[in-house]
């Protein structure tokens, strides 16, 4: 890809999803806040915050450049669950999802380096978790991958043992949606990964 793509994302499993598929891209944290206004809707709420991002790291960048920020949350009966704030939390957010079904929405912004905000979408997948016995979450727990993840679980790692079922997109979960990004960017002539003559056009 030829244009300036930047990721605005601390986030190592973003970074390696788009390196799996060939983009070129450079790295900007972000910093956004990410705290959620009171009753906010989830999907406002995740959209909001990948806007947020793109545009905290577009700041100063050259013309034409494109900034990519990225949000994903967990939703269970409504209510959204973040990153767990301690050891504590991580448990009881494994409590919560064990056993049923829940909704993991990426929310993903594309910003022009002259802030313009030139798409954003946001992609659902359902996922259903087997019934978690006190001593798996706990194990879990120990292993610290719950610790920096939306729900406490990373489906890509050690917490993959919990997952029945998943409806919808894997990479979603993961944290980016590669299908609706790569379809984002390539209508913005960016995002032909396999060159001018390759079959993605």
């Amino acid at each position: 890809m030829g244009s300036d793509i930047v990721l605005a994302s601390s986030s190592p499993r973003r970074r390696e999803l788009l390196e799996s598929v060939g983009v070129e891209f450079r790295v900007i944290s972000p910093t956004a806040d990410e705290s959620r206004l009171n009753d906010e809707p989830p999907g406002e709420f995740a959209l909001r915050v990948s806007a947020a991002k793109a545009l905290s790291a577009a700041r100063g960048l050259k013309p034409g450049t494109i900034v990519i920020g990225a949000d994903t949350i967990v939703v269970v009966d409504g209510d959204v669950l973040g990153k767990p704030s301690d050891e504590k939390e991580a448990s009881s957010m494994l409590h919560r999802i064990s056993g049923g079904e829940h909704r993991v929405l990426t929310a993903f912004s594309l910003v022009r380096a002259d802030s313009e905000i030139i798409h954003s979408e946001i992609v659902e997948t359902s996922v259903s978790v087997k019934s978690l016995a006190a001593w798996e979450i706990e194990g879990y727990i120990k292993t610290g991958e719950p610790m920096d993840k939306a729900g406490a679980y990373g489906i890509q790692g050690i917490g993959a043992f919990m997952i029945k079922e998943i409806r919808g997109s894997y990479t979603n979960v993961v944290g980016l949606p590669l299908l609706e990004l790569l379809e984002a960017l390539r209508q913005q002539g960016t995002g032909n990964i396999f060159g001018e003559d390759g079959f993605n056009k």
